[in-house]
């Protein structure tokens, strides 16, 4: 990866517009202790060198004590003291001190507008890149097929011409971030790229304005285009791990109605929402803060707290929290809570953690990356050096400078993950598994540990009708009457599981939080929960039973009781036994009741279940085994198991999740069938064998090709020609995952079996 920031022009401009003191002590959350937090938006930093060089520009100043750069989310999270012994600290100096390093910084707003502007320059820089390179090719062959002097000359004039106005614009993002890390006495790999590209081309027009026989403006250009590809890659990627967190935020409700102590309302910013507070909700609307429900019935979508997809009905002291959606009827809340301290802004939070501990495994990569650029730097120079002064052609030692910086261009380096990382996202996506991020694989292959929600993940998340207790004949045809008239989830699975023909009614009425009410001559039947349908008082859903209850009543007295219980997902039975041959461990993490969690895992083999979780205890126990040393792959398929899918090593998630489930998620499989995680696992183990073989062809090509370039016996056209062959190898290598995914998937989960049984040994 490589490193761009900001030009000198857009540093000036910013820093006459810079925040003052006052307005940064405003935007800082205070931690106690005399210690203040304050969070700033960098969007300039790409890779582990930006981020050295920010935190080691905040580190010099006395009165912050830690700061940390979150790559994926381009912020900087800076804590520091507020009163210095002899003066009050001035955190503008915190801003200054980003500018002043090179890269623009401002106040973090969470609610700001991603712009992507940068994604549609890259992708226009490598039409124009491609668009060169082809032209410049096609006049080339007519050059290397023996044409005279005359045409020639002619034809590396108008490859000059091409190249020229192609290399200044494609080529602008690697000469400023050259331009600006040699300005700020530093180097990245832009520097070495910049200089190969520039002097080729001054070589190629050198040639052409003496007449000579050879020109390398195609190697100049093929060389950015290739480039741009791997950069715009890798932004789009990191572009798309934001989006869980922005889409997450989108739920939470901008406002609410706030009742006043008159009875008057009005709207208000869900910011200005206090604790005590009474605000009212109305049916269809999320609830904006973690509150307690003061008046009304209804039934809440709790989904966003323990994934499970049955509504539950609230009624007074019920509790609530934010992002949940009421269903049926009007609410009157108290909060509990302000907005940033609720339930939603926790799992934001716990989202963005897991993703800047997550860049870590890039910026150790990124800080290893860094050290190939001086080494092609002191490899040119020696070259250049040595054939300049003990051989006394400085054009020739120019020439072999120039084939140095070219073949050792990092493609083939660069190329050895992604191209693999694209051949089996292309064969993951046949078997109908999207890939979302890159080093999904990477760490897919490394899984040893397989956690899954219950709802929605290891079941379908639509109750099915499982048992009847009916004391009258004609009680499912009742109950079925009066459940044609309801949306509710339940109903609508008790009319799927009665196929007889339902009884009518003279009225049908639904009470939000309770039930269905028909009335037929004098009788009166009730359809709903058991304090409903019964008279009796308010009893919850039974603890000691797996389903969910549904009664049926004449006039108060109980005719029949339904009980419903989820779907299995097809292929869980079957996927749970492939990963237990292959030597993983298993277990279930849901916000389900505990009886309930156990019954999924006893019907499929599952022996650790964990139920009842939090979002926040999900991401405990993920944390927890992490630091077992064991590597998880989480799935699931919720609001709620998202931090936990943000946190664990890799992730899955069932194309029906929620909005925010798949975005979270690393890999998407779309089949209904839940096979996609022993196969998803098999495939990535195959890509990581061939990444190995590829970084081991790209170094043997160095080890090769560079003594050939230093000793001159390669010209910058044969330079690039190697490049682009060493390129080819590992191309034509990752391909065979293709041979790969024909294999019989139990030859591949054997092989994992045994590697298992080593380790446990």
């Amino acid at each position: 990866m490589t490193c761009c920031t900001m030009d000198a022009e857009s540093v000036l401009a910013l820093s006459t517009t810079s925040s003052s003191a006052e307005e940064v002590r405003l935007a800082s959350q205070p931690l106690g202790g005399g210690l203040r937090q304050l969070d700033l938006s960098v969007p300039d930093i790409h890779c582990g060198g930006c981020i050295s060089t920010i935190e080691g520009a905040l580190l010099t100043l006395p009165f912050v004590k830690t700061a940390r750069v979150n790559l994926t989310a381009r912020r900087v999270t800076c804590v520091y003291q507020e009163e210095m012994e002899t003066h009050a600290a001035d955190p503008s100096e915190i801003l200054a001190a980003i500018n002043s390093a090179g890269y623009r910084a401002h106040l973090f707003t969470p609610s700001a507008a991603e712009n992507d502007r940068t994604r549609n320059q890259l992708l226009l820089a490598i039409g124009v890149s491609g668009f060169a390179a082809a032209n410049i090719m096609l006049l080339s062959v007519s050059v290397w097929s023996g044409a005279d002097a005359a045409t020639r000359d002619m034809f590396h004039w108008i490859s000059a011409m091409i190249a020229a106005p192609a290399l200044v614009y494609a080529g602008r993002f690697f000469f400023k971030s050259a331009w600006n890390a040699l300005r700020h006495g530093r180097t990245n790999m832009d520097v070495p790229i910049s200089l190969a590209v520039t002097l080729s081309y001054a070589v190629s027009l050198w040639e052409t304005i003496h007449h000579g026989e050879h020109a390398w403006f195609d190697a100049s250009v093929s060389l950015l285009f290739f480039l741009l590809i791997g950069r715009t890659l890798d932004h789009i990627m990191r572009e798309k791990a934001r989006a869980a967190i922005n889409g997450l935020a989108r739920l939470a409700p901008r406002g609410a109605l706030l009742i006043n102590p008159d009875g008057s309302r009005r709207y208000i910013a869900a910011e200005e929402i206090a604790v005590g507070d009474e605000i009212s909700i109305a049916a269809g609307e999320r609830v904006p803060v973690d509150s307690v429900v003061v008046s009304g019935e209804s039934d809440v979508d709790l989904s966003i707290v323990t994934g499970e997809s049955s509504p539950v009905a609230v009624a007074s002291n019920s509790e609530v929290s934010s992002g949940a959606m009421n269903l049926t009827g009007s609410l009157v809340l108290r909060a509990t809570r302000i907005a940033k301290n609720s339930l939603l802004s926790e799992i934001i939070g716990l989202m963005e953690a897991a993703e800047g501990g997550r860049a870590r495994y890039r910026r150790i990569a990124d800080r290893a990356a860094a050290l190939y650029s001086p080494a092609v730097h002191l490899l040119a120079l020696v070259s250049f050096l040595a054939w300049g002064l003990l051989g006394g052609d400085w054009k020739q030692a120019m020439l072999v400078a120039v084939a140095v910086l070219i073949i050792t261009c990092p493609c083939a380096l660069g190329l050895a993950v992604p191209v693999v990382q694209v051949v089996a996202a292309g064969e993951l996506f046949r078997k109908g598994i999207m890939v979302k991020d890159g080093s999904a694989l990477e760490r897919l292959a490394e899984t040893d540990t397989v956690a899954f929600d219950k709802t929605g993940t290891l079941t379908m998340g639509r109750p099915r009708l499982v048992r009847v207790d009916a004391m009258e004949e004609n009680s499912t045809a009742i109950a079925r009457g009066l459940a044609v008239h309801s949306r509710h989830p339940l109903s609508q699975a008790l009319v799927r599981g009665i196929e007889i023909a339902p009884m009518s009614f003279d009225s049908v009425t639904e009470t939000p939080g309770g039930g269905l009410e028909a009335r037929k001559g004098a009788d009166v039947y009730r359809l709903g929960n058991t304090a409903f349908a019964c008279g009796t008082s308010f009893v919850p859903r039974t603890a000691d039973s797996p389903f969910s209850e549904v009664v049926l009543s004449q006039n108060g007295v109980d005719l029949a009781r339904f009980f419903f219980d989820d779907t299995l997902r097809p292929g869980a039975r079957e996927a749970i036994g492939q990963l237990d041959a292959a030597g993983l461990e298993t277990l279930i993490v849901s916000g389900d009741r505990q009886i309930v969690v156990d019954n999924t895992a006893h019907a499929l083999g599952i022996g650790r279940a964990l139920g009842s979780l939090t979002p926040k205890r999900k991401v405990d126990e993920c944390q927890r085994l992490n630091g077992e040393g064991r590597r998880v792959l989480m799935v699931g398929d919720g609001i709620n198991d998202a931090p936990a899918l943000a946190a664990a090593h890799v992730s899955m998630a069932p194309a029906t999740a929620s909005d925010i489930g798949r975005q979270a998620a690393d890999l998407v499989f779309f089949n209904d069938r839940l096979d996609a995680v022993p196969e998803a696992i098999a495939i990535a183990r195959s890509s990581a064998n061939l990444i190995r073989q590829n970084f081991a062809l790209a170094i043997g090509y160095n080890v090769l090709a560079v003594p050939i370039a230093i000793a001159g016996l390669a010209t910058p056209l044969i330079a690039a020609v190697a490049m682009s062959t060493s390129s080819i190898i590992v191309v034509m290598n990752a391909l065979r995952l293709n041979a790969f995914g024909k294999r019989p998937a139990m030859q591949i989960r054997g092989r994992v079996g045994r590697s298992a049984e080593v380790k446990a040994a």
